[in-house]
């Protein structure tokens, strides 16, 4: 009988070590079984044990996004989705995905908002601003913040205030399939590169989040919450799904495109023109109030240029100069009196202070800052894992850009997995990582050559099935292939970009996306009918031997 590790739980303030936990991802599991053997009935397959499906969607920002809310309101049309038992997310994906579940699992409600969204081109500004601007009084903000209300909002014209606390109920109930929702755990990048350590991978769940090598999890309500030696010190709220979005998709472009697109908000933000002004309603004499403490955000960052320079980093401040003297401009020009409002000042010193940790994060390039609920934690060996104060979660793109690392462990007994690629470039970069992966660290996994891998991705198909002698049987579906693009994938990857704007994107563009996405799952039913039907003869070959003998 195969035992799981030992896994950490909250029990009242404390975590301990206990077998068997995640008891109730278990139990969510089990009642979604029902369903599924429900779903496999009206699709015409026999089974009185349900295998267990899970759904991939990689990561790709926007297009992503997108994609894959096409691929999930397909399979939900085609009675697909109801036969899944776990949905498993990167990146872009896990936007799509969390949207399933914040509709109650009404696509056609999903697909709506979608039009709606991008037909009016609509982004509340001062409501991400606001929102940002109320982070940033965290003692553990940082750019995910920032990326979280101020990018991924608008990116996705969505700013949703609801928890995956607030998921549990249909998970529970087993109508919807278990959401996974990957991360990566930045600081241990170095052991990635080395050895591709499983330990970096970080999961979120309606019920906890946690490491999935360790074993060790906390309460979803618990996590950003402060813990020392597995006791609760500190309890601090949920964050909520808009921050959630931000840290699962930190990484839409490499480092220099995301600092510089960090900094040109900054510089905006700060303009004299700028919108940020919605957010100071009513105070007078803006250029008074924000000069003196535009010199002091610049005397609080040159403070730490020292520190900067012994990581290695050279900061760069002429984004802070050129609003120094936009507003300098602007002081003379209008040679505004002191405004004496108490009230007026603390609502513009909440944003420079803002302002001044953004530009400190930015400069030190820190992401995902939450307390690590392993602190000091006399369970863990590793004392990388317990020595450390914070964690610095990001984007899970950044190691592999598909979940399969969180649905292979076989405490979660995955029989067949769907996953739909949206990846820029290479459409088998994932399937090779994870094979250097499972190769690792002995888990099974389909084994293709790498002269086959190449001349796939030339041009690519729609559909590959990858089976290995043990381990899930894998479905690989490229967005971009020749079956549903031609000769032209090139110009449909160009159209969308990893890290296209959302103001680029007409309805025209987001319609066309969907469709093709669709078209990928709806051609391709019979193969993945198929393939459920093989998972479901794992369980009875004796009887489906007989019942196919007849065929």
């Amino acid at each position: 009988m195969r035992t799981s590790p030992p896994r950490l739980r909250r029990t009242e303030n404390f975590l301990t070590a206990v077998h068997h936990g995640k008891k109730e991802e278990k139990a969510s599991v089990e009642r979604r079984r029902l369903h599924v053997l429900k779903a496999l009935k009206k699709l015409h397959i026999e089974a009185d044990e349900a295998p267990v499906v899970a759904v991939l969607g990689s990561g790709g920002g926007l297009r992503a996004h997108i994609a894959c809310l096409g691929v999930l309101s397909e399979m939900k049309e085609q009675g697909l989705l109801d036969a899944v038992t776990y949905l498993a997310g990167v990146s872009g994906s896990t936007w799509a995905i969390s949207s399933l579940y914040t509709s109650d699992g009404d696509m056609e409600a999903v697909e709506a908002d979608l039009r709606h969204q991008f037909n009016r081109q609509e982004w509340d500004l001062a409501k991400s601003l606001q929102k940002t601007i109320q982070a940033a009084r965290s003692e553990n903000y940082s750019l995910t913040d920032f990326w979280a209300y101020l990018v991924i909002s608008k990116q996705t014209r969505e700013l949703p205030e609801s928890h995956l606390s607030n998921m549990k109920k249909p998970v529970e109930e087993g109508t919807l399939p278990y959401p996974i929702f990957a991360a990566i755990d930045n600081d241990l990048q170095p052991s990635w590169q080395e050895a591709k350590a499983q330990e970096t991978w970080f999961e979120f769940t309606p019920h906890h989040a946690g490491f999935p090598a360790l074993g060790a999890y906390v309460s979803i309500t618990h996590f950003g919450s402060k813990f020392k030696k597995g006791r609760l010190v500190r309890t601090h709220p949920e964050r909520d799904l808009s921050f959630l979005r931000g840290l699962w998709g930190s990484a839409l472009g490499n480092t220099e495109v995301n600092r510089n697109y960090i900094f040109d908000q900054l510089r905006n933000l700060l303009s004299p023109r700028d919108l940020w002004r919605r957010t100071v309603a009513g105070v007078k004499n803006t250029g008074r109030l924000i000069f003196a403490p535009l010199l002091r955000l610049q005397q609080s960052l040159q403070r730490e240029r020292p520190a900067l320079e012994d990581e290695g980093g050279e900061p760069n401040y002429n984004w802070l100069t050129e609003m120094l003297e936009n507003w300098t401009r602007t002081f003379l020009e209008k040679q505004e009196q002191p405004d004496e409002d108490p009230e007026s000042k603390g609502s513009v010193s909440d944003f420079l202070d803002f302002m001044r940790k953004t530009g400190i994060c930015a400069s030190k390039w820190e992401w995902g800052t939450t307390h690590n609920f392993l602190y000091k934690h006399g369970g863990i060996r590793d004392k990388t894992m317990s020595s450390r104060k914070h964690l610095h979660l990001v984007d899970a793109g950044l190691a592999i850009n598909t979940p399969f690392p969180l649905v292979l462990p076989p405490t979660r007994e995955v029989d067949l997995i769907l996953s739909f690629d949206f990846s820029a470039g290479d459409p088998f970069e994932t399937i090779r990582a994870t094979t250097d992966y499972c190769r690792r660290h002995k888990i099974p996994f389909p084994h293709v050559e790498e002269a086959k891998l190449d001349l796939w991705s030339k041009a690519p198909a729609s559909c590959y099935i990858l089976k290995g002698e043990t381990g899930p049987v894998v479905m690989h579906f490229p967005l971009f292939n020749t079956d549903a693009c031609g000769d032209d994938i090139e110009a449909w990857s160009d159209t969308y970009d990893t890290f296209k704007l959302a103001d680029t994107y007409t309805l025209d563009v987001v319609m066309s996306l969907l469709e093709l996405a669709k078209m990928n799952v709806s051609e391709n039913k019979k193969n993945i009918l198929g393939e459920m039907r093989n998972a479901a003869m794992l369980y009875y070959p004796k009887r489906y031997a007989q019942s196919c003998s007849l065929v």
